[in-house]
């Protein structure tokens, strides 16, 4: 009996959802609609005739019922996949691999998501999104993608692709909450409207819209895959456990915790930019919970694994709506490769000043320790610039120092292959370095040193309480950017470069890429410049210096006890490539600790998305260094990806453009992820070894070639 019901509400659900499909997708629908929209992109004259105005409300009034419609559509479909037994029905179809069941709910998001490209909202990612969810739900379920189970390589993408389209209903939903409120609040007040009207017009505003059936669809679909995938919408970035006061904050920023708060602390963080640094938030910041997904080896990632903080992200509303419950209360946070438990502590709060951190047997205070700046030599300073493959730390800083040993060792195992047969080549970009000293040279040229001097004195000591700390930061930023590039310097780059090139102009500075000193992101590179264009090019580098004195560099080194008159700034300069791929990877893996792994992540186009924090995940995978086993942890899903065009000018410009995974070779063709991941994976094996300890690594994928553009000492 109860197996026909089903049959019967089967059919009844193939019957509705493929009517509704009919009038979606209706040739003479999706022309109203367009007809619509360039009749409304059309401006009006000031002269405009009544006769035109009347035609461009009806255009109006016919998109709003357009709009209307496919509503109440999307909202019947939704309301028949849950009759049908909801997320878990799917799951068990999942599991027995019978994945016609859906069909139908991913065809219904495709169609919701065109719909939001027609009402103008990001058409080139509504774009995107529907043709990648197209091209899955095409490809189907396949019994093996290369070596991996391809069941879960088939939900593992689309899951990408689902936080992707979450994502998009997020951007619109924050959009308007940040036009409307203060608008609505004034015209209401002004018409005398009541006050609850007006405090939830915005988001009856969003839920009565094509964009709240297209998050329902979403969430339904996630949970499923979630559910599948055993994930439950926890992500480790940092492993570890600790107990602390659960406070609640917008972003990791410098005052975030009121200063009379003691004890260990969790952080509940809705958003991160992927630049911060944990610990100037507060030194007793033991965990933080991200309200969003991250790259595991970003800069914020690299950094909290250095500070012992642990560290793991949460994308489940239903669970970020139960850890916002715990607000102000005392808690425990357990994270480790086989999950996340946040709950209540047992602890006594007095009792629970331990937190074994089980990414490392240091304890918590171990970031308290001072740490001493590496020696630096300005020497070299009247040479004007030092060949790559004569740079060492004392004159060039420890990251183009390995930057010149990643050269010679490229040069010397051009065909390295490791045990397995996989090679281990790769290329490093050519460059040159203009050494410590010489923006002590410019501002002795611009004779501002005396005024550099009392600026950097008064850092030392400003407070962060008030704006002493900010305003003296800019000024003496203002100082240093504004300092010329002798003509000398510049010539004898450009002799040493082809005239068409484009270069990359990066830090190297003596408290960056040293042991507990990582200082991932912290200083500035500007990409894009050439030393055909002398101001451009000047201006890029004296960027680069003056950003060894932003807020947060100074606040960074304030922290490890180092005093701002003992950093020195060089300037890195190499050729910039234009790759197919970036990627930064560990030599040991981050999250298991197993030296038998490299982890590495991957991003399409320029490897800023990747670092930077951008929203999104990368292609994640785990490679094996001794039998090349390769294992696909998660897919790509950034909107956009950052290139540099040949023939565009050197301006230190970029573009961003829009990503369909559909079309990338490292979502759709198994064979070429387990080539690159072998690859990977022997490259850092052999760069752990050349290097005699676990090496954080960043590089591209240009064509058949690997390039390496940095290495230095993993943070443990």
């Amino acid at each position: 009996m109860q197996e026909a019901s089903l049959n019967n509400l089967s059919r009844l659900e193939n019957h509705w959802v493929s009517k509704a499909y009919q009038l979606l997708t209706r040739s003479s629908m999706q022309k109203d609609y367009g007809c619509c929209k360039r009749g409304l992109k059309r401006g009006l004259t000031n002269d405009a005739p009544d006769a035109a105005i009347a035609m461009r409300q009806k255009w109006r009034l016919c998109e709003i019922g357009l709009e209307d419609y496919s509503f109440f559509l999307l909202s019947r479909l939704h309301t028949t996949h849950e009759a049908m037994g909801g997320a878990n029905w799917l799951v068990d179809n999942m599991c027995t691999k019978k994945i016609g069941s859906w069909n139908n709910p991913l065809r219904s998001l495709i169609l919701g998501v065109h719909q939001l490209g027609l009402s103008g909202w990001k058409p080139e990612e509504c774009a995107a999104i529907g043709s990648e969810l197209s091209a899955w739900q095409e490809k189907g379920l396949l019994e093996k993608e290369g070596s991996e189970d391809g069941k879960r390589i088939w939900a593992l993408r689309l899951k990408a692709t689902l936080d992707r389209t979450r994502r998009l209903t997020e951007e619109y939903s924050e959009a308007l909450l940040q036009i409307f409120p203060q608008k609505v609040q004034m015209l209401g007040k002004a018409l005398g409207i009541p006050e609850n009207s007006i405090r939830t017009y915005t988001e009856a505003e969003i839920r009565a819209g094509v964009i709240f059936q297209v998050s329902k669809l979403c969430t339904f679909l996630l949970k499923a895959v979630r559910i599948g995938l055993g994930s439950h919408g926890w992500d480790v970035v940092v492993p570890g456990s600790v107990s602390g006061t659960l406070i609640q904050v917008e972003s990791i920023v410098p005052g975030s915790l009121p200063s009379s708060l003691e004890g260990p602390v969790i952080l509940v963080v809705n958003r991160a930019e992927g630049d911060e640094e944990v610990s100037t938030a507060g030194p007793n910041i033991t965990g933080v919970v991200l309200l969003q997904e991250l790259p595991h080896l970003s800069h914020l990632g690299v950094r909290s694994r250095q500070e012992k903080v642990v560290f793991v992200t949460c994308e489940d509303v239903e669970k970020v709506f139960d850890i916002q419950k715990y607000a102000g209360k005392y808690m425990s946070l357990e994270a480790s490769p086989s999950g996340v438990n946040l709950s209540p502590s047992s602890n006594d709060r007095d009792a629970g000043s331990v937190n074994k951190n089980l990414s490392s047997n240091a304890s918590s205070t171990a970031k308290a320790v001072a740490v001493k700046a590496p020696a630096f030599s300005k020497a070299c300073a009247s040479l004007g610039v030092i060949p790559l493959a004569r740079a060492d730390a004392l004159t060039s800083g420890a990251k183009a120092a390995a930057c010149g040993r990643l050269a010679s060792l490229a040069a010397d195992f051009d065909t390295v292959h490791r045990d397995n047969g996989v090679s281990a080549s790769f290329r490093v970009p050519a460059g040159v370095v203009i050494p410590f000293g010489s923006m002590d040279l410019a501002l002795e040229e611009n004779r501002s040193t005396k005024k550099f001097e009392s600026l950097l004195g008064k850092i030392e000591t400003a407070g962060v309480e008030n704006d002493t700390l900010d305003k003296l930061c800019k000024q003496l930023q203002l100082l240093v950017s504004s300092l010329v590039l002798s003509d000398d310097i510049v010539d004898s780059i450009a002799s040493m470069f082809p005239d068409d090139v484009h270069l990359i102009v990066r830090s190297s500075a003596n408290v960056e890429d040293v042991e507990r000193m990582s200082a991932a992101g912290l200083y500035e590179s500007i990409p894009n410049v050439s030393p055909s264009n002398p101001i451009i090019f000047s201006d890029a580098v004296s960027r680069v210096w003056a950003s060894l004195y932003t807020r947060r560099a100074v606040l960074s080194r304030r922290a490890l006890g180092i005093s701002q008159k003992d950093a020195t700034m060089a300037v890195l300069v190499q050729e910039m490539l234009s790759p197919d791929l970036s990627f930064v990877l560990h030599t040991l893996s981050p999250t298991e600790h197993d030296h038998n792994y490299v982890e590495a992540e991957i991003a399409p186009g320029f490897g800023e998305t990747l670092v930077s924090g951008i929203r999104g995940t990368p292609w994640r995978v785990s490679s094996g260094k001794f039998d090349g086993t390769v294992r696909t942890l998660a897919f790509a899903n950034f909107s956009e990806e950052i290139e540099v065009c040949s023939t565009d000018p050197a301006d230190g410009e970029v573009l961003h453009l829009p990503v369909d995974y559909s079309k990338k070779p490292l979502t759709v063709d198994p064979n070429y992820r387990q080539q690159l991941s072998q690859r990977l994976g022997a490259l850092g094996h052999f760069l752990e070894q050349k290097f005699g300890r676990p090496q954080d690594v960043e590089g591209c994928v240009l064509g058949e070639d690997i390039y390496v553009v940095q290495a230095r000492p993993q943070p443990l």
